[in-house]
């Protein structure tokens, strides 16, 4: 499956071969220990370390809860009235579609599924570059689409991209997209990146974005075994870049094309703190549990439980 469509997920494995996540899971662990393929959160690739590029196809059915909540998260920092550039990518084109509903909002993108996405917000302004179509992922590239760029300001730009490491910033695959990149950040006053947590630590072929220029970091939270994740956003805090994390719960209770921008949920202070750092061993991502609702609505609540 993985040779045919150059990706799949970890749920669509275990329909079909009629087991559980958890069985799939530890038979693609093994798969990539025999170089087979390559794990990816929620899912499996092709093999290919540095040149390698997923498509579009394959790349929109991995790790879509986590895109989910990271658009719903970076949503919350476009304010009514701004320009902005938004580059190609499934997390981007996630962003895009709780853009349709800030007034007044001006959009540079070289992304036909940005476009896409904005094309019925009546109150959005969708500025495409020009160049040549590149088809894996529905940009437009090459020297059109830089020049088209020129003399361009705006407030922020959101990119994505392949990976995302404290010693290089965001990478890609692919050359005529990281010199596209490299446009839209000249464009703009402040780099927003889009990265969920498979991406960090992960380093590609072409750098897009050093970190020096990265203002803030828009994630998901890694999972407790994920080492590489964790001490990767340490690092990129280290260095000055400002760190948001989504939770992907949230994603479930306010995701789809409809969902107004939610504003940011809490930005981690820097440098990140550890666990093991904070006072009681808090965690510190999570919102305080909520307040004790006393003795009245409890009464209440038993009241319904017995009708």
């Amino acid at each position: 499956m993985v040779r045919a469509n150059g990706a799949v997920s970890l749920r669509e494995l275990a329909r079909v071969v009629q087991t559980s996540e958890v069985t799939v899971r530890r038979d693609v662990r093994a798969l990539e220990a025999e170089g087979l393929l390559d794990r990816r959160h929620g899912g499996a690739v092709l093999p290919g370390g540095f040149t390698r590029e997923s498509g579009f196809p394959q790349k929109s059915h991995l790790a879509t809860a986590e895109k989910t909540a990271i658009a719903d998260l970076a949503a919350g920092l476009v304010e009514e009235g701004e320009a902005i550039v938004v580059g190609a990518g499934t997390t981007t084109q996630e962003l895009a579609r709780r853009l349709a509903r800030v007034p007044g909002l001006t959009v540079v993108t070289n992304s036909l599924l940005v476009a896409q996405a904005l094309a019925h917000a009546n109150r959005v302004e969708v500025v495409m570059t020009g160049g040549t179509l590149r088809g894996s992922n529905y940009a437009l590239v090459g020297s059109g689409a830089e020049q088209s760029l020129q003399g361009l300001r705006v407030s922020r730009a959101f990119l994505s991209g392949s990976g995302l490491t404290a010693e290089r910033g965001l990478s890609t695959s692919n050359m005529l997209s990281a010199s596209v990149d490299r446009a839209l950040v000249q464009a703009a006053a402040e780099v927003v990146v889009l990265a969920d947590h498979s991406k960090l630590g992960t380093d590609t072929m072409f750098q897009t974005v050093p970190t020096d220029v990265i203002t803030r970091l828009v994630t998901d939270e890694p999972p407790a075994h994920d080492d590489r994740a964790a001490t990767e956003l340490q690092a990129l805090a280290d260095q000055g870049v400002q760190i948001a994390v989504a939770g992907a719960g949230a994603a479930a209770a306010g995701g789809g094309e409809s969902a107004p921008a939610r504003q940011p949920r809490r930005d981690v202070p820097l440098p990140v703190q550890r666990r093991s750092q904070l006072p009681g061993g808090g965690h510190p991502l999570r919102s305080a549990a909520p307040m004790d609702p006393g003795p009245e609505r409890s009464a209440r609540v038993a009241d319904l439980r017995r009708r």
